[in-house]
């Protein structure tokens, strides 16, 4: 069994035992839910800012990437990996300060296509940013 298979485990170690990646977690990402059907991270503002002290938009972005591309990948399961093909984002809010927190849910869960939407919220629960993305699965390649 691939040591990144969640058969054996519940999401939330799997996605520990994969890791987020080095930019998830320079920017200080923390998975505290994960499941098919829901994920959740926080990721502080502080660090992950404009030069005028607004959470970037771009680090809205990396956090709803790193959520939709985790929950499709558990999804697609052994041997088949998930790669984001589309990606968008509207901002609705700007947080100043605190953690920010994504929460990412299926729209769609096909065989070779998913589509999440993950909503990021600050610290008053007030929406943030909205993104949806869509991965595409496939076969894992042979080494």
């Amino acid at each position: 069994m691939p040591e990144n298979s969640p058969a054996d485990a519940d999401g939330l170690e799997w996605a520990s035992r994969r890791g987020m990646g080095a930019l998830a977690e320079r920017m200080g990402m923390a998975f505290t839910e994960f499941s098919v059907e829901r994920c959740v991270a926080t990721m502080p503002v502080e660090g992950n800012t404009q030069p005028v002290g607004l959470m970037h938009g771009g680090a809205y972005v990396v956090l709803g990437e790193s959520l939709g591309s985790m929950a499709a990948n558990l999804h697609a399961g052994p041997g088949r990996l998930a790669v984001g093909v589309d990606i968008n984002a509207t901002h609705t809010r700007s947080a100043t300060s605190g953690v920010v927190t994504g929460v990412c849910t299926p729209v769609h869960l096909g065989r070779t296509i998913t589509v999440h939407e993950i909503v990021v919220t600050d610290d008053q629960g007030r929406r943030c940013s909205t993104i949806r993305i869509t991965n595409h699965i496939r076969v894992m390649p042979r080494e």
